[in-house]
């Protein structure tokens, strides 16, 4: 996996850990997610050890990805985020909202895609 490829990946993976402890605890739920989209993006439990102390950090926060592709994917993860533990908490929708408009994304294109990742 070239570096790029690896460091895409691990923002990825940090960005998950940071939408899972917006609202100050990450349950059962949220971590078998963040464990599963860890294996999927094939890095390992270093990584993943690695992604939970970024996101227990003072520092943590969300990095947004500059390319269209990486920034639908992240979206799309942070939506599945949110629903893991079945319960969409203000926090969490308060960092999604700002993801979107961050990444300067429409109403039109946020519906599309909660309706995609929703089915």
């Amino acid at each position: 996996m070239s570096e790029k490829h690896f460091s895409d990946r691990m923002r990825q993976l940090r960005n998950l850990v940071v939408m899972a402890m917006a609202d100050g605890t990450i349950g059962e739920r949220e971590v078998g997610f963040v464990a599963e989209r860890c294996h999927e993006l094939g890095l390992g439990e270093a990584e993943l050890n690695r992604a939970i102390r970024y996101g227990l950090g003072d520092d943590a926060a969300l990095e947004l990805p500059r390319d269209a592709e990486g920034r639908k994917e992240l979206m799309i993860d942070l939506v599945r985020m949110m629903a893991a533990d079945g319960v969409l908490d203000e926090s969490e929708k308060r960092l999604f909202a700002l993801a979107a408009a961050k990444m300067e994304m429409s109403t039109e294109q946020l519906n599309q895609l909660l309706d995609q990742t929703l089915e």
